[in-house]
């Protein structure tokens, strides 16, 4: 007699671009008798928050092209050959002269996303791999039922369905914690839709990342037009009814973002990074930890030796903090539009000549290999990437496209743009009445505080916490952990303790731990207990929630090597 073989039935929990990589890798990955079950919020797939209607309207433009994309099905140059008119035509794309190295507007992008999906799954019904599509759902709630080695999936408050393994995929999110009680008072800039609008009066935007420039790009457009003149110079000029338009940035550090330019490896060249059989190994030699100085010699420092051998001699008896405060130094002492002039030049030039700004290249390459070590580093050597690193990698590695930064500089030039630096220890408190008040001090020590009518926080995506999770039954039955890390030097983590830092706790047997935000999770991203046990059926890939062990939000790049991670463990 035959022996029966059991159908394995997999949920992802989210249709945007993590739950496309992980479909894509379970239909590739030759495994036979699975059922997949996609739970989707929107009423289509593929596109996400950051490419659909909540995320981009018509201005928004991607800061990656076709050629640094990892594959889905196919290449975007390839599936703009059979993409529909329509879709080509609403966003003046030219199949036959299509520019893999060109950035692309983010809605067509969505486009592209959800036709992956669908050739995903014209594949996976010839391989008869079924596949059910649950769009305009809402997870509302997960059960693990430990007895049965099973997941609940509740939808929508009332049904509740049975898997044998869950990914978890629900992808960006922005709590609200004041928009819609204080009028004028935005907790980002999404919906696009939401600042479309004329405002005559200044706005504060909160952070000079690559979210403040989708905010500007639609305020910019509904108050007031561009304008290129036959000599090539471009212009902004007010709308008369927004006559008292402007937009102030308000950056800790009062620098703009960097911007895109031309790289020697597009994908980053992540194999030229510690392997992970290296890093293993330095974790059992130093005492179950990685060094943040470790990663950094060898992720950033020795790449150098052969490609940038003066760039090495200049760098190579520097630490992190030196060589960050060496980076930062420079970039502080221009005025930040005559930097970001400067560095748009700069880019032109590198795109024009295909020549990499090899430093910024190989400094994006250590901000993702970070990502896999990070559970591994002690609190300390956290609290160093956090309040180091981070802050110089934000601004390096954004790529700003150079439409937008045509954009920031007109906008400039016509006097409705500036950025001001206003340190760690600013705040902003919403006023009851509408709009939030700016208190930060300026560079002589100043108190300034300044009322706008209008405010948008534009921070990007935060790092949520443990209490943010959406699911709540596996909070309640301990499925779920907050993530922490242990403290290698007791003295410094008393030395926090006295400066106050509320994040570092003396555990029962003595030893100090950081919390960090959100869940804690394994290398194959599976969530893990309070007892350490990591939890075979339930796989999360949902950024906002692991931000704690991975500190780089990279997009495509992230689901691409998360979902490559998840399916190593599966088919063990």
């Amino acid at each position: 007699m035959s022996k029966k073989v059991s159908t394995k039935r997999i949920a992802i929990l989210g249709g945007g671009p993590c739950g496309l990589f992980i479909y894509k890798r379970l239909i590739e990955s030759g495994l036979k008798n699975i059922e997949i079950e996609i739970f989707e919020r929107k009423a289509f797939l593929g596109s996400g928050m950051p490419y659909s209607p909540e995320g981009a309207a018509q201005e928004h433009i991607t800061n990656v092209s076709d050629n640094e994309i990892p594959i889905i099905y196919n290449s975007i140059e390839d599936w703009v050959k059979i993409a529909p008119q329509s879709i080509l035509k609403k966003f003046d794309i030219n199949s036959s002269k299509f520019n893999e190295y060109k950035v692309l507007p983010r809605l067509f992008f969505g486009e592209y996303l959800s036709a992956q999906f669908d050739l995903l799954m014209a594949a996976a019904e010839k391989k008869a791999i079924s596949t059910k599509v649950h769009l305009r759902t809402t997870v509302t709630n997960v059960f693990d039922d430990k007895e049965n080695k099973k997941v609940k999936v509740q939808i929508d408050n009332k049904d509740e369905l049975i898997f044998d393994e869950i990914m978890i995929c629900t992808g960006h999110h922005w709590p609200k914690k004041y928009e819609g009680k204080i009028p004028g008072y935005f907790d980002a800039p999404y919906p696009p839709k939401k600042l479309a609008k004329h405002f005559n009066a200044p706005i504060a935007l909160k952070g000079s990342s690559l979210t403040a420039v989708d905010a500007i790009r639609t305020l910019a457009r509904n108050n007031g037009i561009f304008t290129q003149n036959d000599d090539g110079t471009y212009l902004f000029k007010l709308d008369p009814k927004s006559s008292k338009f402007k937009i102030v940035m308000h950056s800790r550090n009062g620098l703009l973002p960097a911007i895109r330019f031309h790289l020697d490896d597009s994908h980053l060249g992540k194999d030229t990074t510690l392997s992970k059989k290296q890093i293993q190994k330095h974790i059992k030699e130093n005492g179950g930890f990685i060094a943040l100085d470790y990663v950094f010699e060898k992720n950033f420092k020795e790449q150098f030796k052969k490609k940038e051998p003066k760039f090495y001699e200049r760098i190579k008896d520097m630490d992190l903090e030196t060589f960050v405060d060496a980076m930062m130094d420079y970039r502080e002492k221009l005025p930040p539009f005559d930097l970001f002039r400067k560095e748009y030049l700069e880019a032109e030039k590198s795109i024009e000549k295909k020549e990499s700004i090899y430093w910024k290249e190989v400094l994006a390459v250590l901000s993702f290999a970070m990502n896999y070590p990070a559970k591994y580093l002690p609190a300390e050597d956290m609290l160093r990437l956090q309040k180091v690193l981070m802050p110089l990698i934000s601004i390096v590695i954004a790529f700003v496209p150079q439409s937008s930064c045509r954009d920031l500089m007109a906008l400039h030039d016509a006097g409705v743009l500036d950025i001001v630096s206003v340190g760690d220890d600013s705040r902003v408190e919403p006023n009851p009445e509408g709009g939030a008040t700016y208190y930060y001090k300026d560079e002589n020590g100043k108190e300034i505080s300044e009322n706008f009518s209008m405010f948008v926080d534009c921070v990007g995506q935060p790092h949520l916490s443990f209490e943010d999770f959406p699911f709540q039954g596996l909070i309640d039955d301990g499925t779920i952990s907050p993530a922490t890390l242990r403290f290698k030097d007791a003295e410094k983590a008393e030395k926090e303790m006295k400066q106050k830092n509320k994040l570092v706790k003396k555990h029962k047997n003595g030893e100090y731990f950081l919390s960090v935000p959100g869940i804690t999770i394994n290398d194959f991203f599976q969530v893990v207990d309070k007892d350490g046990e990591a939890n075979e059926r339930i796989y999360i890939l949902a950024v906002p929630y692991i931000g704690g062990y991975n500190p780089d939000y990279s997009g495509i790049d992230f689901c691409e090597a998360a979902s490559e991670q998840v399916m190593k463990k599966i088919k063990a």
